[in-house]
């Protein structure tokens, strides 16, 4: 695996992370698009960049000492579209997530600061490169990937142990199978199963990340070094079969039991072994590739554990901003705010079933991305606003709403909701106002924008040697970054659903 820069380590704690972007939230994003207060709750993500300050004080010597931290995108949702309402016009957002809204919202702060570099102008992120055309990041910074809670699909799938009291609500053995149940793919319970623990009380209180424990290492849920007790199987090699990626079963640290696990609603791909469905541990197989359900209407999103793994491996640029990069742009950490958590699922499902892969093209890596838990709560997390409520009349439900925030100077902020900017109706759909600024046909308008910015002789070579008209063309003339994505669905993600080519042929 491929190491990310030295800072990741020292320089910034989940806690600090989490802070910041919880302020953001409260501060920088309209009250539209939040949600309702005391009946509805949503999902938070972000982007961070992390870099280095040079101290100049001392004797001229620029010796780094301290860092700015800076969220550049933003973005919250639960929701994503069945596979009948996908349109081939690349105009509605098919995955509503907030983990996926933050990593589109990304890709607009990368268009915009490849503009600023090639207008030359000092403060933008990249410098140029070694080949014509090409861009790099500047060495001295990184990004951190802030979630409030675990994602969606294998990471969500969290033992649970006898003797604890969690400090959100238990999932019940028929939840994956209920189809009351909205399509936010992630691990919490109906509200009228089981009524939270008050968060104020003792028994929640000591469930917090104790002091002197490492951050991200739940004391409660980290299976590693046991001393007693079988160690439940190793995902250490991409080439196991699915029969062979065992369920969560066995015993914890300590002797203590695993009685059953959080369950994701996220279910498997065609092509990949089912879950078992038996009651308590055995419910889930680990490690498989997940789609996030839908409300009759099957999705073909994939889950968010999923998409970060390919990120891990790909970069969060995508294919059309290859063109212009040296190397793909990675996450060097992810934090997860306070909810159920296991440091042994995440490290699994985002870095475990691709560490294997290999022949990848210049520049491509498996990261070791840093991964780590921060002990406060979102604010309007499910689990927050439930207990907030107490007894209070009416049904919980996840917001509609999902809101886009990009640090870009115009028209930063896009809200949405069933993929297109709230308040369209179904006579307005066509207009170019009833485009997300993160959808694909407005990421694609943005990226010939940044072209027609630049002289066609300071072109990359990938963009010269052919006409290239559509979006799907764009897209596979990015060759390296193709190639990269072929060696890892053979090596680890052969199940992958993939969108027909006829939804990507828009211009």
């Amino acid at each position: 695996m491929v190491r990310g820069p030295a800072l990741t380590q020292t320089m910034w704690t989940a806690d600090e992370i989490a802070r910041l972007c919880y302020e953001h939230y409260e501060t920088r994003l309209p009250k539209k698009g939040k949600p309702e207060p005391n009946r509805e709750w949503t999902l938070l993500a972000a982007v961070v960049k992390v870099q280095l300050v040079a101290d100049r004080a001392c004797g001229g010597s620029n010796r780094p000492t301290q860092v700015t931290k800076e969220v550049v995108s933003m973005g919250t949702g639960t929701k994503c579209i069945g596979q009948s309402k996908m349109r081939k016009s690349g105009d509605i957002l098919n995955d509503s997530h907030a983990e996926v809204i933050a990593r589109r919202s990304f890709q607009r702060y990368l268009h915009y600061q490849l503009h600023l570099a090639a207008a030359l102008k000092e403060d933008s992120i990249f410098v140029p490169g070694t080949q014509r055309g090409l861009w790099k990041l500047r060495p001295d910074l990184l990004f951190v990937f802030f979630s409030s809670h675990t994602p969606c699909g294998d990471a969500s799938i969290i033992p649970m142990l006898e003797f604890e009291d969690q400090p959100c609500c238990p999932v019940s053995r028929d939840w994956a199978n209920n189809p009351s149940v909205e399509a936010d793919g992630n691990l919490e319970a109906p509200e009228n199963k089981k009524k939270c623990e008050d968060l104020g009380s003792p028994v929640t209180k000591k469930m917090r990340l104790e002091p002197g424990i490492p951050d991200g290492v739940g004391h409660h849920q980290s299976f590693g070094n046991q001393e007693s007790g079988p160690i439940p199987p190793s995902i250490s090699g991409s080439n196991l079969t699915t029969q062979e990626l065992a369920t969560v079963t066995g015993m914890a640290p300590s002797g203590a039991k695993v009685v059953d696990v959080y369950r994701t609603g996220a279910k498997c791909v065609p092509g990949e072994a089912g879950d078992s469905g038996k009651p308590g541990a055995a419910y889930h197989q680990v490690g498989l590739l997940r789609v996030k359900p839908g409300r009759g209407d099957r999705t073909c999103s994939m889950s968010c554990s999923d998409k970060l793994a390919r990120w891990n491996v790909l970069g969060c640029q995508g294919a059309l901003l290859m063109h212009l990069l040296e190397k793909p742009i990675y996450l060097s950490a992810v934090v997860i705010g306070r909810c159920p958590y296991s440091q042994e699922a995440m490290q699994r499902a985002l870095t475990g079933r691709c560490q294997n892969v290999s022949a990848l093209p210049k520049g491509f890596g498996v990261q070791e991305v840093k991964i780590q838990q921060s002990g406060l709560l979102f604010e309007h997390s499910r689990c927050a606003v439930q207990a907030k409520r107490a007894d209070g009349p009416g049904r919980l439900v996840p917001c509609g709403a999902a809101i886009s925030w990009s640090a870009v100077p115009e028209q930063p902020l896009d809200v949405t909701a069933n993929g297109f900017p709230q308040g369209t109706t179904k006579k307005g759909i066509r207009c170019l106002q009833a485009r997300s600024r993160i959808s694909k046909v407005e990421l694609f308008r943005s990226f010939q924008k940044l072209l027609s910015s630049i002289s066609e002789d300071k072109w990359p070579d990938s963009l010269r040697i052919q006409k290239l008209e559509t979006y799907h063309e764009y897209k596979e003339a990015a060759s390296a970054y193709q190639e990269a994505w072929s060696v890892l669905r053979k090596q680890a993600f052969g199940s992958w659903i993939r969108n027909p080519s006829d939804y990507h042929q828009f211009k």
